[in-house]
């Protein structure tokens, strides 16, 4: 029997359409099976190979449940904010909307010709400004809220204890303290900036000849005012959460990885010449009576400060030639161990021996705090640019077992084995762990410096602050205002949505400012007194909307909340994710970082948003 497809089809996916087949209903009688697919980006080219793949899995679950008698969500939108868009109306001068209004309808019309059973009514877009309503509203939340180290949970800025010593330095010091507390906060930041373009661009758009893959100019290390997110803050629950999900073990451990718990201890050299401290963080304080020379990242804060006149102007040459450097160039494709002497020398605490400061790009500002102790008889990395440079190699940990031993203690070869201590020992500073093993010198090296006053126990995480603005004009409007008297305030509730105005010309401004920077009508605004201030130009990156678009689909057309309570504790959490592991260390952990902001503020009532993960090969 032929099945007529063409006739057949359609027939039924305009019943569907027309009597609601596939509506969900809150009836709360019921157990609920929450369905999610990872929403596309809507491209002018249409759905791939890839997206019905998935979808079709999903849908196959959701007709089984629903006969099973449960009350299934499953619904579809659009991530659709983003710099495609945003390219092809620079080449076209097409309004963003525009296309991305055909696009999503393109998309919609392939889904449905699918066949597949969403909750239509249930659709959502994150340029629609009644959903990014609830975007810069969460944003508000972040900016408000502080990270109760005690508590390991967020707060409300407003419960902020604020210390008396703060108090009694006057109201900007009380501002600035807060300030540093708040989960969203603007600062400089460096990022990688095309000249050419006038805009700065992503890492993966670097290639590993420090040039911009679009235009194929050099690009350089630039400082910009940014916002920034404290998603470190949550890194001790982010790691513990995954241990009671259910998700592929890959997925687990690359959140695992990027995340990069370690436990170690802050130590303070002191700086000769100068009333300065430098900071290291080091997973190994037992070996301390190793360190012979120090490194600083090009970018270190205390660079300028640090460096001798006699030796600036070859720092200086050398900064500028890091700056055109991968990440990956300067650390795991480095063959050539390069550097320069700042003509300065740090105190080493444990034995009170002046060791050089040098400057070398193998150390990143984005791990630790810039700066690293180095340790050459044991840490090949160390060893390698010692020998370089003909700085002391002295071997602490006992080689009793190595072929070579006369070699390493004479510091002609690297010992990365442990090992009793050896030569770890100071009359000036009576502090002595020869003969320890590994566990009882860092336990008596760290009560020493925390006695000292010099050094505590800390746990660090590779994990970096979220660099949470974009300069582009498609994407999320800041609800901030910069004022001439230097207050940073929040667009006030009852004012949000707050859209983005139309423009003619979609190009960053020359200042490296998104195109907003252009709107003087929507730029400038005056308060009541007649203070004037600017919006912030940046908008937010893509990942915003995608952060909590899986919370939306519960109560879409709520217009005077984020969704009602009681369908949200009905709901949540999502029982089955369906996607690409490309999204593990991005999308995934940025949602769960927001979802735990918003379950210790009270929006949310669960700890994590998605219970089940399953990627689609």
């Amino acid at each position: 029997m032929e099945y007529k497809f063409a006739e057949i089809e359609p027939k039924w996916q305009k019943y569907w359409e027309e009597n609601k087949t596939f509506k969900t209903n809150d009836d709360y009688s019921k157990p609920k099976y929450y369905i999610l697919d990872m929403f596309p980006y809507p491209s002018g080219a249409g759905l791939h190979v890839g997206h019905p793949e998935g979808y079709t899995a999903t849908d196959i679950l959701s007709r089984y449940k629903r006969m099973k008698g449960f009350n299934v969500l499953h619904p579809m939108g659009y991530d659709a904010f983003g710099l495609p868009a945003e390219q092809y109306a620079m080449q076209t001068g097409t309004h963003p909307a525009i296309t991305t209004q055909k696009n999503c309808d393109n998309f919609r019309r392939q889904i449905k010709a699918i066949g597949l059973s969403y909750d239509w009514d249930r659709e959502i877009n994150t340029t629609d400004p009644k959903y990014f309503k609830w975007t810069q509203w969460i944003f508000k939340k972040l900016y408000d809220t502080y990270f109760d180290e005690e508590q390991q949970k967020g707060r409300p800025i407003s419960e902020l204890v604020i210390p008396e010593e703060v108090k009694a330095n006057g109201e900007e010091a009380v501002k600035t303290y807060i300030s540093e507390k708040r989960l969203a906060y603007y600062d400089n930041a460096q990022v990688w900036w095309c000249d050419s373009c006038k805009t700065v661009c992503a890492n993966e758009e670097v290639l590993t000849d420090g040039s911009h893959e679009k235009c194929g100019n050099t690009v350089i290390r630039k400082n910009l005012k940014q916002w920034l997110l404290r998603i470190p803050h949550y890194g001790e629950r982010l790691l513990s959460g995954l241990e009671n999900l259910d998700w592929p073990e890959g997925v687990k451990d690359m959140q695992r990885n990027w995340i990069g718990k370690s436990t170690g201890a802050e130590v303070d050299f002191a700086i000769d010449g100068l009333d300065k401290n430098l900071r290291v963080y080091t997973t190994r304080p037992d070996t301390l009576f190793g360190a012979t020379y120090m490194v600083i990242a090009p970018e270190h804060e205390l660079v300028d400060e640090i460096v001798t006149d006699d030796k600036k102007e070859a720092v200086d040459a050398y900064i500028k030639a890091a700056a055109l450097k991968s990440d990956l160039d300067r650390t795991d494709l480095a063959k050539e161990k390069t550097g320069v002497f700042t003509g300065r020398y740090a105190v080493n605490p444990v034995n009170k021996q002046l060791i050089p400061i040098w400057v070398a790009d193998y150390v990143l500002m984005g791990y630790g705090t810039g700066a690293i102790m180095a340790v050459p008889a044991h840490d090949t990395r160390d060893f390698e640019f010692a020998k370089e440079f003909n700085i002391d190699i002295n071997c602490i940990l006992d080689p009793k077992d190595a072929e070579n031993r006369e070699e390493i203690l004479a510091g002609d070869a690297c010992w990365t084995e442990d090992g009793a201590y050896i030569n770890s020992s100071s009359d000036e500073t009576g502090l002595d762990i020869n003969g320890l093993n590994k566990a009882a010198g860092i336990q008596q090296v760290v009560e020493w410096l925390e006695k000292q006053g010099i050094g505590k126990a800390t746990v660090n995480f590779k994990l970096r602050d979220w660099l949470f603005s974009r300069q582009r004009y498609w994407g999320e409007p800041f609800p901030v205002i910069h004022w001439e008297d230097g207050e940073v305030s929040l667009v006030e509730d009852e004012y949000l949505p707050l859209q983005l105005p139309n423009l003619e010309e979609y190009s960053p401004s020359a200042t490296g400012e998104s195109p907003l920077a252009k709107a003087e009508d929507w730029l400038v605004v005056t308060d009541k007194n007649g203070r004037k201030g600017r919006r912030e130009t940046n908008t937010m990156p893509q990942w915003a909307g995608s952060c909590w678009y899986y919370l939306r689909y519960i109560d879409p057309n709520n217009e005077d909340s984020i969704f009602d309570v009681k369908k949200e504790q009905y709901w949540m959490p999502v029982d089955l994710y369906v996607g690409g592991a490309e999204h593990a260390v991005l999308h995934l952990l940025y949602s769960r970082f927001w979802h735990k902001v918003l379950f210790d503020l009270g929006v949310v009532s669960t700890d994590e948003p998605f219970q089940k993960l399953f990627n689609r090969e």
